[in-house]
């Protein structure tokens, strides 16, 4: 379901990658090994060669020290050659992740991540929002709805998805309720909602007794869950099999935001580069 939204967004960057005749690479920073996140850097890495991006691929020690981390990042920070700093979570205990992202130039902020970054939401700034926030908000934008006036429950208030996108959707002149793990009641708000975004990690925590019938359900949540035989399967926060049968919309996982998150990661590498062509970086 997120496909054709995810193409869309990937078939702007690349035109406007190929009208650009000199753009800066990708820095992906890894630090120490993490086999999970590497689906994530594969991903990303792959996107960006469809749409024409360099792909820098850095994997740090685990045992770097966060001051050292802080001066590469200042150093890619001048490089005119880097376009934008990904930095993949998560990270060793001894590295503060929020002071890393703060380190981060906001106009090399492709991610989103940086302080200054989330707080322009505030002032109706979304250029360079949070990668899966935008996302979840390009998904309620292409099912056609009118975004004024639209009913939408958030369900989790985290800094990077929850409250990013909640403030992203009431600039687009929607009525946000923000649910989390001290609401009375979830389903008392969800049950009339336009719209159901859920992101908490908490497997199969929306059911078909909380969403009314034709609403959208745009499902943020991956979570690894075991059968009865030890399978491992990937399920959102949505009882999706249960669900699908009353929403009118639903984004399915694995396979809905993921893919529109990595195509906004690209779109806002695009904005990087215009925010830096008009500040006279390059």
């Amino acid at each position: 379901m997120g496909k054709p939204v995810r193409e869309g967004i990937l078939a702007e960057v690349a035109e406007y990658v190929a009208q650009t005749p000199k753009i800066g690479k990708l820095v992906s920073i890894v630090i120490g090994e993490v086999p999970e996140v590497m689906v994530y850097v594969r991903n990303q890495q792959r996107a960006a060669e469809l749409v024409g991006l360099p792909f820098d691929q850095q994997i740090w020690s685990a045992d770097i020290t966060q001051e050292a981390c802080k001066q590469l990042i200042h150093d890619m920070n001048d490089d005119p050659e880097v376009l934008g700093i990904i930095l993949q979570r998560p990270v060793p205990d001894h590295i503060h992740v929020r002071s890393l992202q703060s380190a981060i130039h906001p106009l090399k902020d492709v991610e989103g991540m940086n302080p200054a970054s989330i707080g322009n939401i505030v002032y109706n700034d979304v250029a360079m929002a949070p990668c899966t926030a935008a996302a979840a908000v390009e998904l309620i934008r292409a099912t056609g709805l009118k975004m004024e006036g639209l009913e939408v429950v958030m369900v989790g208030h985290s800094e990077i998805v929850g409250k990013p996108a909640a403030m992203m959707l009431m600039a687009e002149g929607a009525t946000v309720t923000v649910c989390h793990h001290m609401t009375r009641s979830v389903a008392m708000h969800s049950r009339r909602a336009d719209v159901v975004v859920v992101a908490v990690g908490k497997a199969h925590l929306i059911g078909a007794d909380m969403v009314k019938p034709g609403a959208v359900v745009i499902d943020i949540g991956i979570n690894q869950v075991k059968d009865a035989g030890g399978k491992v399967s990937i399920v959102g926060d949505v009882d999706t099999d249960a669900v699908k049968e009353i929403a009118g919309w639903i984004t399915p996982v694995p396979g809905g935001v993921g893919p529109v998150t990595v195509a906004i990661l690209l779109r806002n590498a695009v904005r990087a580069h215009q925010r830096q062509r008009d500040a006279g970086w390059i």
